[in-house]
């Protein structure tokens, strides 16, 4: 039996419309990327973004008054993107921090406690940043939403989201455990927990 014409219309206009929104989600991303991604987590107090050029460094000292950075790509020394951070931290008389993350692995509660000690401890205003700012970055400015400036659920989920450039598809992102991170966590942050299924 063929199929008729109608339901090849659908199928190719479904199909089209699908590669079209991913194509849309991917140009969107990269654009976070080359903008940087940096964004306002708690105006005058902490700040987002993506791995930080000397001059965009720079930049956020001057226009935001950054006072500490925590890196959470880890220590990576002999790596020009680190070394170069730790030069223009340095110069420019800002404390730095490392605190390794994978966006591929599930956060758990004592590492979370150390990020939110790290975070409470560290001068600021402080900047938190990853490689894109979308995956790490999103669960630590939620991590510091919800301990810390105590901002409710709403807004800390809203930190881990496709605004950022997070991609939050089971089994589809890479970056998903930062999701169920933040979901299993949420009984310890005083929130309610719920499936993410």
């Amino acid at each position: 039996m063929k199929p008729s014409k109608t339901l090849k219309a659908i199928l190719c206009y479904g199909g089209g419309s699908v590669i079209a929104m991913a194509a849309m989600i991917a140009c969107y991303v990269g654009w976070l990327i080359l903008s940087g991604n940096f964004n306002t987590v708690v105006s005058g107090e902490v700040y987002r973004s993506a791995q930080p050029t000397a001059a965009a460094l720079s930049n956020y000292v001057k226009e935001y008054g950054i006072r500490s950075i925590i890196n959470l790509r880890g220590q990576n020394i002999g790596k020009p993107w680190y070394d170069e951070e730790v030069a223009a931290s340095s110069g420019l008389g800002i404390t730095h921090y490392d605190f390794r993350m994978s966006a591929g692995s599930i956060v758990t509660q004592e590492r979370a406690e150390q990020l939110i000690a790290l975070m409470i401890n560290a001068e600021k205003p402080l900047l938190i940043h990853c490689q894109a700012g979308a995956d790490r970055s999103g669960l630590a400015s939620a991590l510091y939403l919800a301990a810390i400036a105590k901002a409710g659920e709403a807004a800390a989920e809203s930190q881990i989201s496709l605004r950022y450039g997070h991609i939050s598809l089971p089994y589809l992102s890479a970056a998903y455990p930062m999701d169920v991170s933040f979901e299993q966590l949420e009984p310890w942050l005083g929130f309610a927990r719920r499936s993410l299924q």
